[in-house]
């Protein structure tokens, strides 16, 4: 069910339907950008039409291309990505970082299958991330559809059913807590450079720190740099031993409090802080909590954000994060290489 205020981004040939489609974009090698609206021709077999979808939460809107509307031959390589993102440069959606690449179900019971794509501050990209605001975005980009909505996110290996609720989803996380690899280390809690954390991997690999046990300086008004530093170093750290490379965007760290209004949640994402928390970032923290031994307290009710607060709940055999909301900002029509096909 899309959000209530979408338009939506119609057919199969390419039409805008709706009397309410949002503005569409054709962005060109040289920058330039066009408005385009209903009627406009199908694209040609070097251009390929995209949806640009805000999650309500996320940092940032999220350029969802269906794979089955690609040019035939065209493969989904960072040198193809990265001239969508470089024809980018002349709409509003510019610096646009979170990709979400989605197409027919190869299994039965599935909607669809979902891959995410990080753009990373370099240029480069990283292909082994999630992202459950992207999830999302596709889910909407994609139309409504009469009841709930199982996605496979390829890229984590996750099922997740999206289910709508007026104009907000609920997505659970179809695995339990208590399976295995949840702790990738087999152990509850682990010690970083002299920091006790846990080490999860529900959704995204996550470090999640309690923020007592960082410094007075870091946990003092005014001590962001100080604090964010910190986080990195311990991600770094985290990093090494889950065997992710440097530069990747895994694995996601957050710190947390506990207070008499529950739990509290700084969390980075790729570029600085994420101003509530990752969709990923929640199921984690709730699987977590749903774990004996780990750092991290059950979630007892909505956990509190810089940007606003965040349901989750945790049963034997899901994870859930509720209230989600995302909506269409608009369309693109984008250059792609072809490549030849032997």
């Amino acid at each position: 069910m899309r959000p209530a205020g979408a338009g939506r981004v119609g057919t199969r040939d390419g039409a805008l339907a709706g009397a309410s489609a949002p503005r569409t974009y054709r962005a060109h090698d040289d920058g330039a950008a066009s408005v385009w609206g209903a009627g406009a021709r199908v694209p040609p077999t070097d251009v390929v039409r995209a949806t640009v979808v805000r999650a309500e939460d996320a940092p940032g809107p999220t350029l969802v291309v269906r794979l089955d509307q690609l040019p035939v031959g065209a493969l989904a390589l960072g040198g193809e990505l990265a001239r969508l993102r470089h024809a980018l440069a002349g709409t509003v959606y510019a610096g646009l970082d979170k990709i979400a690449l989605y197409g027919p179900a190869a299994r039965a019971g599935h909607a669809f299958d979902y891959r995410f794509v990080q753009a990373l501050p370099d240029g480069s990209f990283d292909f082994r991330a999630g992202c459950g605001h992207s999830l999302l975005a596709a889910v909407v980009a994609e139309g409504p559809r009469p009841g709930p909505v199982t996605v496979r996110a390829v890229t984590t290996g996750d099922t997740v059913l999206c289910e709508p609720y007026g104009d907000a989803y609920t997505l659970s996380f179809l695995k339990a807590p208590t399976a295995p690899g949840t702790l990738p280390t087999g152990r509850p809690v682990d010690v970083l450079g002299g920091v006790p954390v846990s080490l999860v991997r529900y959704g995204n690999p996550y470090v999640f720190v309690d923020a007592r046990h960082l410094t007075e300086t870091e946990n003092e008004d005014g001590g962001e740099d100080a604090l964010r530093d910190r986080l990195l170093a311990l991600r770094a750290e985290a990093a090494r031993i889950l065997g992710h490379p440097p530069r990747s965007a895994l694995p996601k760290i957050a710190a947390f409090a506990e207070g008499p209004e529950g739990l509290s949640v700084r969390a980075l994402t790729v570029g600085g802080w994420h101003p509530r928390l990752a969709l990923t970032g929640a199921a984690a923290l709730a699987a977590a909590g749903a774990l004996d031994g780990t750092v991290v307290p059950a979630p007892t009710g909505p956990v509190r954000t810089p940007g606003g607060t965040v349901t989750v709940s945790a049963a034997a055999d899901r994870v859930r994060v509720h209230h989600k909301r995302a909506k269409v900002l608009g369309g693109l029509e984008l250059p792609w290489r072809i490549h030849a096909t032997a």
